[in-house]
């Protein structure tokens, strides 16, 4: 059962360094000052990516939480 809570420790830190990279996308569209149609560009290219750094995240946790159960 360590496999898992290993494996999902590391899924959910993919998952958090996805969500890192989501956040400096986006600070350095603000810092740009975009004008509203390219900024609504940019948030359109880094919603899939959140979605998916959440969803990494939330898989691992899960896998971490069920190793501990069975372990």
């Amino acid at each position: 059962m360590q496999g898992l809570v290993w494996g999902g420790t590391a899924l959910s830190a993919i998952g958090l360094a996805g969500l890192m990279v989501c956040i400096l996308r986006v600070l350095r569209a603000r810092r740009a000052k975009l004008d509203d149609d390219a900024m609504r560009a940019e948030m359109r290219k880094v919603v899939p990516l959140n979605m998916g750094a959440l969803f990494l995240s939330v898989i691992g946790l899960m896998l971490v939480i069920v190793g501990i159960i069975l372990g």
